[in-house]
């Protein structure tokens, strides 16, 4: 992988291929390094492509300077759709959630901004302006939106009985903006709940204080409300897996108390635990055994919390709108991303499993994670039988994908062959990805006798099965549109990983730059 990204339009003919790393891809006289492969027509004179290289023209080495870079479109493989922008001038856009019609809000990761878009203007003020830590993978991160209007739960518990709609917001709180960059300690990863008024998020309420540190990676970030109207939170283990003695959460048998990280917690619009509530020391014993009952690991706090544990790091979460459940996407350690089905007390498996495989003391590969090996199950974290570890649907093995965005295609607006189908998105290639489900939804479904028929993807060209689209930078986030039914995807300029000296020829970009992004929406070609 080539150490820079570049942005060039070019022009190219109908059929094109390109190849991983060393493989180049051909449009007219350039030949281009790039990051990715995909086979297909598409019959548009130019287009925008998102590469990690250099550009050779009649054998001439041409290397391209970062202020040439020019910006059109992405691409997709089904030329029955196109893609238009609705949004940019965005500074590092991590989520976003969807007010009304045409009024979108969106995150800001470094400068910790709620940003409003209405009928695709980019509003100059924004709605909300706090002090972050932004150090890495912190800052502005995550959103929800419950608006008793327009709730498609017509049996919603929010206790919001008002017009005015709730804002969810998770961001890693500190005393002055980026003073984490400065040694200083981050407050906490938070998360509030706001008020919209007169174009403004006030009153905030705690609802959760969940550690921050060692940090400053494996933040998480997503929050989705489910079919149940409570709110779920994928937060990865910050860290935690560089202590000394980790946490049980991350299945270290004799580690630390879980204390909210690593996990999926689920909990109500007021902050508590679906089942068993954090019980002041003044209220009623009553109220207290009312609130006990069904917990999944626990009823104690924070453990009454967990949906789901053994997380390393997850940006992506939505739920099947047919059958209700949850699934994930989780990122790996230069291996071994995840696509799972997330029942409850699911055991994620890290730090003792990753992708497919176990893990040893140094967290590399040692073999395949086996649900019929007995030494492997044994130690694992269970919390007395309440979790229970299940290898993922999907999972890549030395891949430069990183796994950013996720979202079940509830609609039929880009055609049946699409409706309730997975789409994932790639924060390295900005990729797209799409996905069917088995028969009772419990699996993925690859072509019989496919590369990827073995849930693996080992090499670059197997993608081609899934690739929906590419050229979109680095991905954040991907949203269905509740009432258009449109895909939006959320994204970066470009593309790839945080910057580290240990790997050095990985494409990369600074968590705490200012990089531009983007909202595209993919409608019809017809419309």
């Amino acid at each position: 992988m080539l150490n820079n990204v570049f942005i060039i339009t070019v022009t190219r003919a109908q059929n094109y291929m390109s190849f991983i790393e060393k493989g180049v891809l051909t449009i007219g006289t350039a030949i281009i390094f790039v990051c990715c492969t995909l086979n297909y027509t598409n019959s548009d004179a130019t287009a925008n492509y998102f590469v990690y290289a250099s550009v050779f023209d009649n054998n001439v080495v041409e290397d391209l300077d970062e202020d040439d870079e020019v910006i059109l479109n992405p691409i997709l493989k089904n030329s029955d759709l196109k893609v238009e922008e609705v949004s940019n001038g965005l500074d590092f856009p991590t989520s976003m959630a969807f007010l009304g019609p045409d009024d979108i809000l969106v995150l800001e990761k470094n400068e910790g901004t709620v940003r409003r878009i209405l009928n695709g203007v980019l509003l100059e003020e924004p709605l909300l302006d706090v002090d972050v830590a932004n150090k890495g993978e912190r800052g502005m991160l995550g959103i929800a939106i419950a608006n008793n209007n327009n709730n498609n739960n017509s049996n919603s518990n929010s206790g919001n009985n008002s017009d005015t709609p709730y804002v969810f917001l998770y961001y890693t709180e500190s005393e002055k903006e980026g003073d984490d960059d400065d040694g200083k300690e981050a407050k906490g990863n938070r998360l509030y709940r706001y008020e919209l008024e007169n174009n403004k998020l006030v009153n905030p309420e705690l609802l959760l204080d969940l550690p921050a540190a060692p940090g400053p990676t494996h933040n998480g970030g997503k929050i989705v409300i489910g079919p149940d109207d409570k709110l779920y939170l994928a937060i990865g283990d910050v860290g935690g897996h560089d202590l000394e003695n980790p946490h049980t959460i991350i299945n270290n048998k004799n580690g630390l108390e879980p204390d909210g990280r690593a996990g999926i917690l689920r909990f109500s619009q007021d902050g508590k635990a679906v089942n068993n509530s954090r019980i002041e020391e003044n209220e009623e014993k009553e109220q207290e055994e009312e609130e006990k009952g069904d917990s999944i690991l626990s009823d104690k706090y924070p453990l009454n919390l967990y949906y789901a544990y053994g997380i390393r790091n997850s940006f992506g979460l939505d739920f099947d709108p047919v059958t209700g459940k949850l699934w994930d996407v989780e990122t790996g350690r230069n291996f071994g991303e995840e696509i799972n089905l997330v029942e409850p007390g699911f055991n994620s498996g890290w730090m003792k499993a990753q992708g497919i495989w176990e893990l040893n003391e140094n967290l590399r590969k040692e073999g395949i994670a086996s649900l019929n090996d007995t030494t492997f199950l044994s130690e694992l974290v269970d919390f007395d039988g309440k979790g229970k570890y299940s290898p993922p649907e999907f999972a890549s093995d030395k891949m430069p994908i990183t796994t950013s965005g996720m979202a079940f295609f509830h609609s039929h607006r880009l055609g049946k062959q699409y409706e309730n189908d997975l789409f994932v998105g790639d924060f390295v290639n900005g990729m797209i990805f799409d996905f069917d489900l088995n028969e009772d939804r419990t699996q993925l479904s690859f072509n019989r006798g496919g590369p990827l028929e073995d849930k693996v993807v080992d090499k670059v060209e197997e993608l081609d099965e899934v690739i929906f689209g590419l050229g979109f930078g680095g991905i954040t986030d991907i949203k269905i549109g509740p009432y258009d039914g449109y895909l939006y995807v959320l994204s970066l300029d470009r593309g790839g990983d945080e910057c580290k000296p240990s790997h050095p020829g990985r494409a990369c970009i600074p968590y705490s730059s200012t990089v531009e992004g983007h909202i595209f929406r993919i409608i019809p070609a017809a419309t």
